[in-house]
């Protein structure tokens, strides 16, 4: 196939997905007569997305601040514990089987002790933000500066080099591919967090908007308020996407997967 067909097709194929799946949704539930608090038909989704659109922006706009405060703060902490952690072996050893074991701890059961903390509002939906999405830029950014070659190390040590000038010059470069693709992985997680604690502990965000509507049985507006979510999810991975690519092109390869031969 050609190349630029090729690309063309790749950037069109989750669109196409989406209008195929929306479509057979559509017609599913018709076919089926499946009532709205049930599942919702995707035109009535969107119905509900325009009729409370106020509503769901400003829920939205909370949501997005909340999720982008922990985030970034994930990624300052995460960034210097993964360095602490990859470049050296004693902190290897003893801190990272605490960090898998913090992270294996379910965050929604801390947002009550939270609350108890620092009371109901944004708070814990910044602090549970946080907390799901350091975890992957801490052991991606660990990885990529533990995985450095024993032999790459002799010979900058012959050269002269100390070992913070190995880690700065490059072991940071080289684990920037890593980094990159943990900030993919943690922005989901980051609005994950943001959701789950504004459902338990928050009179603002999405996370609320769908706990009233669902509680009211408004279903078209729980399902708008989820996708609302899920597109700024996107429009965060894309966006990290499109700076990897040109911070790290040189670790970027084509795939090829042979379509058209």
């Amino acid at each position: 196939m050609i190349p630029s067909v090729r690309r063309n097709l790749g950037t069109a194929m989750p669109w196409l997905i989406v209008i195929v799946g929306l479509l057979l949704w559509e017609a599913s539930c018709r076919a089926f007569d499946m009532p709205e608090f049930v599942l919702p038909r995707p035109s009535r989704i969107i119905e509900a997305l325009i009729a409370d659109f106020g509503a769901i922006w400003f829920h939205a706009q909370h949501t997005l601040i909340t999720t982008v405060t922990g985030f970034i703060l994930a990624v300052l902490f995460g960034l210097v514990l993964g360095i602490l952690i990859g470049s050296s072996q004693l902190a290897y050893q003893g801190l990272y089987p605490l960090l898998v074991g913090f992270n294996s701890v379910p965050k929604v059961a801390l947002v009550p002790l939270m609350v108890v903390w620092f009371g109901i509002g944004t708070a814990p939906a910044v602090l549970t933000a946080f907390m799901l999405s350091f975890f992957p830029v801490a052991v991606n950014v660990a990885t990529g500066l533990a995985t450095l070659e024993p032999e790459l190390e002799d010979v900058l040590r012959s050269l002269g080099a100390t070992r913070r000038d190995i880690v700065v010059k490059v072991g940071l470069p080289r684990a920037m591919p890593y980094f990159f693709a943990s900030l993919k992985v943690a922005i989901t997680l980051a609005f994950v967090g943001s959701v789950i604690a504004e459902t338990l502990a928050s009179n603002e965000g999405i996370g609320t908007l769908v706990e009233q509507a669902s509680a009211n049985f408004r279903v078209p507006l729980v399902f708008a308020g989820l996708f609302v979510v899920s597109a700024m999810g996107i429009l965060m991975y894309v966006g990290f996407a499109m700076i990897e690519r040109r911070v790290t092109g040189w670790a970027i390869r084509p795939v090829d997967f042979g379509i058209g031969g």
